[in-house]
């Protein structure tokens, strides 16, 4: 009895220790990120900075058809994260003298959803070997694009004009003291570690039942026309699903070890950056009013397409000329 009891706890043990193991390094490379970057956004939001990026933003928002004072909440959400993003809204809209329509809600949450979290993304992005420059150039400027479409088409349909009834009343929360924000950070810290550590522990589970060969079999005829293999194929998915501080940490440090190619991850990272988190955003997105088809199935099919553009266009390029516009020199 105590010999089959051994055996199974040594079973346990070699199943989940080098987990444990993978969760630590694959957490202190987002960590490493994370922190530092978290520290410079704080003293930004409390010497009150975030607003000049709005107000640089300001003369934009007339292309995709939005108030100048969108600017400011765009420009929180990626200074921040859609969180920041949403408390800016629900600040500013009580405050407009016409209230926002679907069709504009839906056009702000769709170039919020594609360029938010800069600070952290970007630097992800870039020690997964792209260039930082070029990844924001991608995600700013689709988003911007993507934007001016759905004003284009939107007002040329006379669709979605309707004003969503939600609660709009200012939020004037008070910002947190610096110990309550210190908890919070390291809450949010442990909360990484245990999801990553679900992700791998679910990716292990599912790769023993064979379900990633056949998710791969399944998602590999559309993903290989983004540049994507095979090996980056699970990744994607999770960038795609959970979001790209999961799927970009997880590409960082499983790279290393799968023998994904410095373009596969690049490709992987414009396809996560201009879509990515499509469960959770979304539905955060939808509950200001955005029309769901389009943050969802709209946003999926433009980020495929450009995706799908971007390596057909590189493709082009010498390998050199490749490197040096779109990947880091280390």
């Amino acid at each position: 009895m105590m010999n089959r009891f051994a055996f199974y706890i040594r079973k346990v043990y070699s199943f989940f220790s080098p987990l444990v193991t993978e969760t630590l390094k694959t957490s202190w490379v987002l960590f490493r990120i994370m922190i530092p970057v978290s520290i410079v956004v704080k003293i930004l939001q409390e010497l009150d900075l975030i607003k000049y990026i709005g107000i640089a933003l300001y003369p934009m928002m007339k292309y995709v058809g939005l108030p100048g004072e969108m600017g400011f909440v765009w420009g929180t959400g990626m200074i921040t994260n859609l969180f920041g993003g949403i408390i800016a809204y629900l600040s500013l809209a009580p405050t407009l003298l016409h209230p926002l329509s679907v069709a504009q809600i839906t056009i702000l949450s769709s170039m919020m959803l594609i360029a938010h979290s800069f600070p952290v993304e970007l630097q992800i992005a870039s020690k997964s070997g792209s260039r930082l420059i070029t990844m924001f150039v991608i995600r700013f400027g689709f988003a911007f694009v993507y934007g001016m479409i759905l004003h284009a088409v939107f007002t040329l349909l006379h669709v979605c004009r309707d004003i969503p009834v939600i609660n709009l009343a200012a939020q004037k929360a008070a910002r947190p003291g610096i110990l309550f924000w210190l908890l919070s950070e390291v809450r949010h810290y442990l909360m990484i570690m245990l999801f990553i550590f679900s992700l791998l522990t679910l990716i292990k589970l599912m790769t023993k039942a064979g379900l990633i060969n056949l998710l791969t079999r399944v998602l590999n005829p559309v993903l290989s026309k983004m540049g994507i293999g095979k090996n980056a194929t699970p990744i994607t998915i999770i960038g795609l699903t959970l979001g790209i501080t999961y799927g970009g940490a997880l590409i960082i440090e499983q790279s290393k070890t799968l023998g994904i190619t410095k373009k596969e991850v690049l490709f992987s990272m414009v396809l996560m950056g201009l879509c990515h988190s499509l469960i959770e955003d979304t539905l955060l997105m939808f509950s200001l009013g955005s029309s769901f088809t389009v943050i969802l199935f709209g946003r999926l099919i433009f980020a495929l397409l450009i995706t799908w553009l971007f390596v057909k266009l590189s493709k082009k390029l010498s390998d050199k000329a490749f490197g040096f516009i779109f990947l880091n020199k280390r």
